[in-house]
């Protein structure tokens, strides 16, 4: 990174991050370390090491890792309410933060005294805590409980009033750490929206989340932690896709990529154990091989595959998603059963067909992930998971023009007679 660069307004640079713990092998070991400066027994626990990070005002990063990769330390060390080991964090801007459920507030206050205290914290004046005051109540839609102490309130009553209080005025970044998952579906619309309207003022904003939903769309980066270390730093749905491969070697499946299908610029992860193996992918339509299909028209999706042991149980399922990552559609034959996969010999290779009659899908670009597994879900027993296995265009026919990624046959129009 250019150490000369000067930081813009919701700028944030880390280089060489790190974050270790002091780890003592017994409980009198600390007070002898501190009684006898030469002595040293402790281990240092490394967090995060070697991280670096550029992210640029008005950017919306997501922050992805299994559990205890460093998501909440690398917040925490942000925001400074922790200090890093080694390296050194530049921050220009306003910060605005919901990590911890409750972090910040007193428990016996009230929330009209919790808020003064945190908007203080958040570097508020008076001035503008007491005109935010109206904005943060009706936000936070709390009722009477508005004069009752914290500590009597939900854990989805606490989410409403420290995200109406950290976003009351609109911050240069933006911090949210898990919490909008406590609350209620309609509470969380509302948080969206927000934050939605803080990134087209140009609010910068991290954002950890295990939804992959929240994460593609509120973000247009994606950072991958394992480790205490960057694995991944890319687009949401490449970042995503390592994401899901991680969770999946877990259950000691190996983890590799593929060069991506001709027209996307990412690259297919695949993992799994190998007891199983997708040799290939391939579209038709009624005259072959095929990558571009008329709206409505028939699909037959092909996926070669191979037992390399006798298994119990073999899943085969698919997944489309549109240009931007979302998914569309999957299944799989758990719920669609295929009763020539339990007598598939082992070693011997066979092609499964899946039949779509009508490809009711928008113009566009998708690709189409496929998986080999055990019981319901790939994410355990996982044989062979292929993201972006294959890719397909969806282009228009002779059907009347129609917006959005799904095409609903059937509707009709006509006036109400009253």
């Amino acid at each position: 990174m250019n150490e000369t660069m000067a930081p813009s307004p919701g700028s944030i640079i880390l280089q060489n991050l790190g974050k270790a713990y002091k780890r003592y092998p017994h409980k009198w070991a600390r007070l002898r370390e501190w009684a006898q400066p030469s002595y040293t027994s402790h281990k240092l626990i490394w967090v995060l090491r070697s991280l670096n990070l550029l992210i640029t005002p008005g950017q919306a990063v997501g922050i992805i890792g299994r559990n205890g990769a460093g998501k909440s330390t690398l917040l925490k060390l942000i925001t400074g309410t922790s200090v890093p080991s080694e390296g050194r964090i530049q921050i220009q801007g306003r910060i605005a933060a919901l990590l911890e459920l409750g972090m910040g507030f007193h428990a016996d206050f009230t929330r009209r005294q919790n808020v003064w205290m945190a908007g203080q914290l958040l570097g508020l004046s008076d001035a503008e805590i007491y005109s935010a005051l109206p904005e943060i109540e009706a936000f936070a839609e709390i009722g009477h409980y508005i004069d009752e102490p914290v500590r009597t309130y939900s854990s989805g009553m606490q989410v409403r009033l420290a995200f109406s209080v950290a976003t009351a005025i609109r911050p240069d970044i933006l911090i949210v750490d898990e919490a909008l998952a406590v609350g209620d579906a309609y509470f969380q619309h509302k948080c969206y929206a927000r934050i939605r309207s803080f990134r087209s003022a140009g609010t910068t904003l991290l954002f950890v989340s295990h939804d992959p939903g929240a994460i593609k769309s509120l973000c247009d980066r994606a950072v991958l932690l394992d480790a205490g270390k960057v694995v991944a730093d890319d687009v949401p749905d490449q970042v995503l896709d390592l994401y899901n491969a991680l969770i999946a070697e877990k259950e000691n499946c190996a983890l590799e990529t593929q060069p991506a299908p001709e027209g996307r610029r990412s690259i297919g992860v695949r993992s799994g154990d190998g007891r199983a193996r997708i040799l290939q992918v391939s579209c038709h339509n009624t005259q072959g091989v095929a990558r571009v299909f008329l709206v409505g028209h028939s699909l037959q999706l092909r996926i070669r595959l191979v037992k390399q042991v006798d298994l119990q149980d073999l899943t085969v399922g698919f997944l489309i998603r549109d240009r931007l990552g979302n998914d569309i559609f999957g299944t799989n034959t758990w719920h669609i059963p295929s009763a020539e996969l339990s007598h598939l010999p082992t070693g011997q290779e066979a092609v499964l067909c899946w039949e779509i009659p009508e490809l009711n899908l928008g113009p566009g670009s998708y690709t189409i992930s496929v998986a080999l597994h055990g019981d319901m879900t790939h994410v355990e027993n996982s044989y062979d998971w292929w993201d972006k296995a294959t890719l397909f265009e969806v282009v228009r026919g002779s059907e009347p023009i129609f917006e959005g990624v799904s095409r609903l046959t059937g509707i009709q129009v006509r006036l109400a007679q009253d």
